[in-house]
């Protein structure tokens, strides 16, 4: 069962200065029209050669455009081991600031 976050949750929560784990799985013509700030990108296809970057104590959000691609990446993550969360409807969703 994968965890899940809204938008809305995730924007609350950034609000009131929770330090979170963001990491952006969409591809580079997606990401340059925003991502969320302090996201991390690193595009899907590219998840398992950087499987480094991640820390199974730490719990990661996962984004994409509409959350089926993080979806599929925090199904990954999750079978090795790692703690993640897919944020639900994706950028088509989210409210909050861009960079």
């Amino acid at each position: 069962m994968i965890e899940e976050i809204t938008t809305e949750e995730l924007k609350q929560k950034l609000e009131a200065g929770d330090k979170l784990e963001l990491v952006d799985v969409r591809e580079d013509e997606e990401v340059a029209e925003g991502m969320i700030p302090g996201a991390k990108h690193i595009k899907m296809g590219e998840i398992p050669a950087n499987l480094d970057y991640f820390d199974k104590d730490q719990e990661y959000i996962i984004i994409c455009r509409s959350g089926g691609r993080s979806f599929n990446v925090c199904a990954y993550l999750d079978d090795q081991g790692y703690k993640v969360r897919n944020m639900v409807g994706g950028m088509m969703n989210w409210t909050g600031e861009t960079k």
